[in-house]
């Protein structure tokens, strides 16, 4: 006889495993030492010119999201938890982070705090399911779509891992709600006391997994990132000038 208890304890073992293969989880013991430190020390106190959080009414309170910030600076890593994190959302921000960055000492706290790998050239079997059971099990995702840091200023072009990611997970009947995400800094490279603000711009949902649908969602999405991330550096007085 079917059993949906032993259905979810089955998919759940499954996560369990491939997380394992992947990376350490969120540590219980670590997880709120490093929140401490990065968002009450960290942030707070080099961000004096202040942090503001636009748009917070567009954060999903629930169910499948995948976050698509714009990538400019390392502190992007400790913007998200800080306006979308456990404190605001009641669930953490689990980053796919390239896999050159998971390496060293910088890799064992990754690893520990809830970030797995993938290589964006050519991503692992494992780790797109593993990206697809965290959104199948209603988890907040973290994507940088451009793929890397850009600090000045280029025309927006973002990869299209994203998109196809969110078409694998729709194809398995995962409804993912994409939020684009524009952060911006008082300087292209963030100084001591400077402001720092991030934008949440409305969820999104691909229509359709074609290949058509796919380019339009990355297309709308590009668009979408360069409105929230214009009304980001207005709010640090810093007004977004692109070719």
């Amino acid at each position: 006889m079917f059993s949906p208890m032993a259905a979810a304890g089955t998919a759940s073992e499954a996560l369990s495993e491939r997380e394992k293969s992947l990376c350490n989880g969120i540590n219980p013991w670590l997880a709120p030492v490093a929140m401490v430190l990065t968002q009450d020390v960290a942030l707070k106190g080099f961000f004096g010119g202040g942090l503001t959080v636009l748009g917070r009414e567009n954060l999903p309170a629930e169910g499948p999201v995948l976050l698509a910030p714009t990538h400019r600076s390392r502190w992007d890593a400790l913007m998200l938890p800080h306006a979308a994190g456990r404190r605001v959302s009641g669930r953490d921000c689990r980053f796919m982070v390239t896999s050159d960055e998971m390496t060293g000492l910088q890799g064992w706290f990754l690893h520990r705090l809830g970030c797995f790998p993938v290589n964006p050239r050519k991503p692992a079997a494992a780790s797109l399911r593993f990206a697809v059971d965290l959104l199948g099990g209603g988890n907040q995702l973290v994507m940088f779509p451009e793929g890397k840091i850009n600090q000045h200023d280029p025309a927006m072009r973002l990869m299209p891992g994203l998109a196809r990611l969110t078409a694998l997970a729709e194809g398995q009947g995962v409804a993912v709600q994409v939020v684009p995400v524009g952060i911006a800094y008082g300087h292209a490279k963030p100084r001591f006391g400077d402001q720092a603000a991030l934008c949440f711009g409305a969820p999104m949902r691909l229509q359709g997994t074609e290949r058509e649908q796919i380019n339009a969602l990355t297309a709308e999405l590009t668009q979408k990132l360069e409105v929230a991330e214009g009304l980001a550096r207005q709010a640090v007085g810093r007004p977004l000038q692109r070719p």
